[in-house]
C-alpha cells in the first residue's frame, strides 16, 4: 500500500515543484517581442532586466529642433503581453533615461520609451526592482491587478487609451501617476498604497473606482480633475491628504464631498 500512496503524493506535489522550478531569462522574452510573437507566461520567475526600451523596431521620434535638444527613441511592442503569477527579479523597463543621476557635462540628452499596441496584463505579479512605464502609450486594455510593486511604480505621463486595472495592487513604494489622463474609468478597487500616492494633475475623464483602497501615506490629488462616478466608498486615508484645487466636473471639491457622494 505504501508505493501507491507515495505515487499519489508525488502526483499531488508535482505541479508545485514545476511552478517553483520555472525560470525564464528576460532575454528570451525580449527575443519573442522582437519577433513579433505573443508573450504569455504563468508561474514564472523572470531573471535579469526586462528592458523593452531598445527593441529592433526602435525609431527616433524627434531630433534636436524646435527648442528640443533631447533625442527621443520609441520602441513598439506589437503583440499581446501576458504575465500571470510571475516574479520579476530585475527591472521592468518601458522607459529609460541614461542621464538619470549623471553630471550635466556628461549628459547624452537621450530618452527611450516603449509603446504597446495590444493587450498588456501583469496580473498577480511581483516586481522586486524598478518598474518604469513613464510616457508609455497603451492602445488596448492594460491590467496590473493583484500585483505587488516593491519599488517605485513609475506611470508618470503614461497614456492609457482604454481600460486600466490596478485592483488589489500593492504599492510598497511611491505610486507615481502624476499627469496621467484616464479616458476610461480606471479600477483601483482594493489597492494598497503603503507609500506616497501621487495623482497630482491626473484627469479621470469618465470616473474612477477607488472603492476600499487604502492610502497609508500622502494621498496627493492636488489639481486632480474627477468626473462622475468617483467611487470612494470604503476608501481609507490613514496618512495625510492633499485635495487642494481638486475639481469634480466644473466645480471645486474636497475629500469630504467626494466621500459623501460615494455613500
Amino acid at each position: 500500500m505504501k508505493k501507491p500512496l507515495y505515487f499519489l503524493l508525488a502526483l499531488l506535489f508535482l505541479p508545485l515543484l514545476t511552478i517553483a522550478q520555472t525560470k525564464v531569462d528576460a532575454s528570451e522574452i525580449i527575443a519573442k517581442i522582437n519577433r513579433g510573437e505573443a508573450v504569455n507566461y504563468k508561474h514564472a520567475e523572470i531573471t535579469g532586466n526586462l528592458d523593452m526600451t531598445k527593441l529592433k523596431n526602435m525609431k527616433l521620434k524627434n531630433g534636436k529642433d524646435k527648442g528640443n535638444d533631447t533625442k527621443e527613441y520609441i520602441s513598439t511592442v506589437t503583440a499581446p503581453v501576458v504575465f500571470e503569477d510571475c516574479t520579476f527579479k530585475g527591472d521592468v523597463l518601458a522607459y529609460f533615461n541614461p542621464d538619470g543621476g549623471i553630471n550635466i557635462k556628461d549628459q547624452k540628452n537621450e530618452v527611450y520609451n516603449t509603446n504597446f499596441e495590444e493587450e498588456v496584463r501583469f496580473e498577480n505579479c511581483r516586481f522586486e526592482q524598478a518598474t518604469a512605464f513613464k510616457y508609455s502609450q497603451f492602445e488596448q486594455n492594460v491590467s496590473f491587478a493583484g500585483s505587488r510593486f516593491e519599488e517605485e511604480a513609475l506611470f508618470k505621463y503614461t497614456e492609457f487609451e482604454k481600460g486600466a486595472d490596478f485592483s488589489k495592487a500593492d504599492f510598497r513604494d511611491l505610486a507615481n501617476f502624476k499627469y496621467v489622463t484616464f479616458p476610461a474609468a480606471p479600477n483601483f478597487r482594493g489597492a494598497d498604497f503603503d507609500d506616497d500616492a501621487d495623482f497630482k494633475y491626473a484627469k479621470f475623464e469618465n470616473g474612477v473606482n477607488l472603492q476600499q483602497a487604502t492610502f497609508n501615506d500622502l494621498a496627493n490629488f492636488k489639481y486632480t480633475k474627477f468626473s462622475a462616478p468617483a467611487n470612494l466608498k470604503g476608501t481609507r486615508f490613514n496618512g495625510s491628504t492633499d485635495f487642494k484645487y481638486t475639481r469634480l466636473g466644473n466645480r471645486s471639491v474636497d475629500l469630504a464631498t467626494l466621500q459623501a457622494r460615494s455613500k
